[in-house]
């Protein structure tokens, strides 16, 4: 019995799409916070670079960052569609390969913290 693509596919997009409503939210007003000079002592940048530094950080951050990428190619190929680009083949194709250049360029820097 032949894996469906599409089921992947969506699975990564829904997946993205629930962790990306929870996480960004809470990464907007951290934001925000600390452009008002209001940021709380937990979330110091020594805190921070610290938990991205081990290795179960790294491994959230990533798994952070692949579901919200895949999540947005999956919503710009539909969105193309939307806007009567018909070309679905070629738009999936241009829109994952992004997907998974960004996925590999997140490993790759997330590997470079030190």
């Amino acid at each position: 019995m032949a894996i469906a693509k599409k089921a992947v596919v969506w699975g990564l997009f829904a997946a993205g799409g629930t962790l990306t409503s929870f996480v960004f939210p809470a990464l907007i007003a951290l934001f925000l916070l600390i452009a008002t000079g209001n940021v709380p002592e937990g979330l110091q940048f020594d805190q921070i670079r610290t938990f991205a530094m081990s290795w179960l950080g790294k491994a959230c951050l990533f798994i952070v960052l692949f579901l919200s990428v895949w999540h947005a190619a999956h919503r710009l190929r539909v969105v193309a569609h939307d806007f009567g680009i018909r070309k679905d083949a070629l738009v999936a194709n241009a829109v994952y390969t992004i997907a998974a250049i960004g996925t590999v360029l997140a490993a790759f820097y997330l590997l470079m913290i030190s």
